[in-house]
């Protein structure tokens, strides 16, 4: 709506400034006849503000928005009014006729362009004091009658096209949602249309394939058990073409006796519908195990078998395999418990060595063995983060890091992975700049890459981890030019193996996109490495040529803070006091989620208004604005979203705190307009939502 209100604003402003370019010169003809002794001084009046008017019809051209519209209009409106009042004053002045000028103006300038009341007011009350004040103040008023027969005429004027300006401005905004609303029913419509139109499609085009393209075998048997008809599939199960198949006795195709068979189909005939599993014989004389599902149908006047066909050998050796997966998941469930008992231990241990550590030990030699088991603590504490990684019970933990810590340990652990024939190479910079990582993911990332340039090196060679400080801006032709201006660390993985095609560069990244044979990977490896670089705010890319090797690059930002001191820091404090009595406005299209909030505030003592439209929402803001507190509003919402509605109530008040909510993390063009607001992921529960509101009406912060 506000795009629309732009464009019909250009128009009509472009309109009216078009209608005063002709006007003025125009009625410059009653100048001849009125006054020809000012005619010559009139004249340079009109070409005056003509030219002013030409430049602002421009001017109206090159941009569009509400504030630089306006700023046009006043400036010729202002134009318009002191060259009208100029040729009033040397004209009669409280006595001249030429006010109907100004009456003209009021009917151009706000009877025909599109602005809200407010400023229909303010150009009425400029027009007005243009012509009301330099009368009072220059011209003695000699004829009071007709002074105030011009002036109550004028104000008419003003006061019936501010009337006008109300009533069509309230149908435009009207008209304007009615469309919306048409247009968003119309293309509700259209998509059901569609959708039914492609389910009636979806329905014709199955039952047509059902029995060609079916994803089971399909056999028609006659009574004697003589195959009469048969699928695509149930061909390509038994190797058959189908002209063989037909007129074949299903009885040579089953690896069991042949009276058996005989038995399961008079079952059949005499109405029993049977499902069992049985061993038949493909074409190259394989034993494959079907599962079948077989009944007495009516064609017709003859009685037919119908049977369908599933291989399930492929099924009967994911069983096998079942137990082998169920030992696996029973040991990650072990793993879990331990690694939760243990790092209570190892809280235990690293707290009371810290503790003793305080302690004015004056033994060196004692201090030196507290410190080896303060490091062995800690080398556990980090098994412990894998075991639980294992184990999938560890949460993404950022914490300040030196890169070349994990690549020196990592590196210790892949030494007993690697072939013989396979050499590690560490180029790694004994100054990197300290960067903010998961330590387990970041191992997992290099050990992804190490153990994937092994695979690529069946013959042996050097896999090369180096580790450096760059910057990424201008200058350096080597960084891609989509990698922000900054300081990174850029870690390099690579190889002399057998390269990447390039046809399938760009997939492996995907996740089960896979080079290696059946059962020799996952397909999952470099698609975590991706997802993990990403979570760090990281860049990855690849270089490679087949036979000649592969280098993975990655680039971590620096983060400039400093390595903790302490193995087991404590999470950010959470406020003791979640209650509050402020008025927070909540604004969200979604209604359990504006529910949800409402109650959680209102329980705890707060004043809600809540609204899930974001239109009423400013309404209600520009009414109560001083005593709202706090605005809390979703960022992706229908008309206004979130970041244009923050912009409007800053608008009204300046320091109104305003806390963003959101189930999406990347907003595109709209991450620049909650960048620098107080953000709380979707979804929150309860206390979270509280302590952060508490600590920004308390501390204008939200703790991360």
């Amino acid at each position: 709506m506000r795009e629309q209100m732009e464009i019909k604003l250009q128009y009509w402003t472009g309109n009216v400034m078009i209608m005063g370019i002709i006007l003025f010169p125009l009625i410059s003809i009653a100048d001849y006849f009125r006054t020809k002794s000012e005619f010559a001084t009139f004249a340079g009046y009109r070409a005056a503000v003509t030219l002013i008017l030409i430049l602002t019809y421009y001017l109206n051209k090159i941009k569009r928005s509400l504030q630089y519209q306006y700023s046009l209009i006043i400036i010729g409106t202002i134009a318009s009014a002191v060259t009208i009042e100029a040729m009033i004053l040397s004209l009669g002045g409280h006595q001249s006729s030429y006010y109907a000028g100004m009456s003209l103006l009021v009917i151009g300038v706000i009877g025909l362009i599109p602005y809200d009341i407010y400023v229909a007011v303010l150009m009425a009350v400029i027009i007005y004091a243009i012509y009301l004040v330099p009368i009072l103040v220059l011209d003695p008023i000699t004829n009071s009658a007709l002074f105030v027969e011009n002036n109550v005429f004028l104000l008419s004027t003003i006061v019936i096209t501010s009337t006008w300006r109300y009533i069509f401005q309230r149908i435009m905004l009207n008209e304007m949602s009615l469309q919306y609303e048409l247009t968003e029913d119309r293309d509700k419509l259209e998509r059901e249309v569609q959708q039914r139109t492609q389910d009636l499609y979806q329905s014709e085009l199955w039952h047509r394939s059902l029995f060609e393209n079916a994803t089971d075998g399909i056999m028609v048997l006659d009574k004697s058990g003589i195959i009469v008809n048969v699928n695509a599939k149930a061909c390509a199960i038994y190797g058959f073409p189908q002209e063989a198949m037909i007129g074949t006795q299903v009885a040579l195709l089953a690896a069991e006796e042949k009276d058996q068979v005989a038995n399961r189909l008079h079952k059949i005939l005499d109405g029993e519908t049977m499902y069992y599993e049985a061993e038949h014989y493909r074409r190259d004389g394989k034993r494959i195990a079907v599962e079948i599902s077989a009944k007495a149908i009516k064609l017709g006047n003859e009685t037919y078998i119908q049977s369908f066909q599933r291989d399930v050998t492929e099924k009967k050796k994911i069983q096998d395999h079942l137990v082998q997966s169920q030992k696996m998941e029973s040991i990650g469930i072990l793993a879990g418990g331990i690694a939760h008992d243990f790092n209570n231990v190892l809280t235990a241990i690293l707290g009371f060595i810290g503790s003793i550590m305080k302690e004015n030990i004056q033994s060196e030699k004692i201090l030196k063995r507290l410190r080896v088991m303060e490091r062995t603590a800690q080398n556990a504490s980090r098994m412990v983060s894998q075991l639980l990684g294992f184990a999938r019970k560890s949460e993404m933990k950022f914490v300040p890091l030196n890169l070349r810590d994990i690549i020196l340990d990592t590196s210790k652990l892949l030494e007993g992975f690697m072939e013989k024939t396979v050499r590690l190479d560490l180029q790694i910079d004994r100054n990197l700049p300290i960067i903010k990582g998961d330590i387990a993911q970041l191992e997992q990332v290099l050990m992804n890459l190490v153990m994937n340039a092994r695979d690529a090196m069946s013959g042996g060679g050097i896999v090369t981890i180096k580790a450096e400080a760059v910057r990424a801006g201008a200058g350096t032709p080597h960084i891609p030019p989509y990698i922000p201006d900054g300081e990174y660390v850029e870690l390099t993985v690579s190889d002399t193996g057998r390269g990447i095609p390039e046809n399938i560069k760009d997939k492996i990244f995907e996740p089960f996109f896979t080079t290696k044979d059946r059962g020799k990977g996952t397909g999952l490896g470099l698609s975590m490495v991706y997802g993990s670089v990403t979570d760090h705010q990281g860049y990855i890319t690849v270089r490679s040529k087949v036979n000649k090797g592969t280098t993975f690059t990655i680039y971590f930002p620096v983060c400039g803070e400093e390595l903790p001191t302490a193995a087991v820091e404590s999470g950010h404090p959470v406020p003791a006091k979640l209650a509050g009595s402020e008025t927070v406005l909540v604004v969200d299209d979604d209604e359990n989620v504006l529910t949800f909030v409402k109650d959680t505030l209102e329980s705890n003592g707060y004043r809600v208004l809540a609204t899930s439209s974001p239109m009423n929402a400013i309404d209600l803001f520009t009414k109560m604005h001083e005593e709202i507190d706090l605005v809390i509003t979703d960022v992706i919402m229908p008309l206004i979203d979130g970041g244009e509605l923050m912009r409007q109530v800053r608008a009204v008040k300046p320091d109104v705190k305003v806390l963003t909510i959101s189930a999406y993390r990347d907003f595109g063009d709209r991450a620049d307009d909650i960048r620098s607001t107080p953000f709380l992921q979707k979804p929150f529960n309860g206390s979270h939502l509280l302590a952060t509101i508490r600590n920004m009406l308390d501390t204008g912060k939200v703790s991360a």
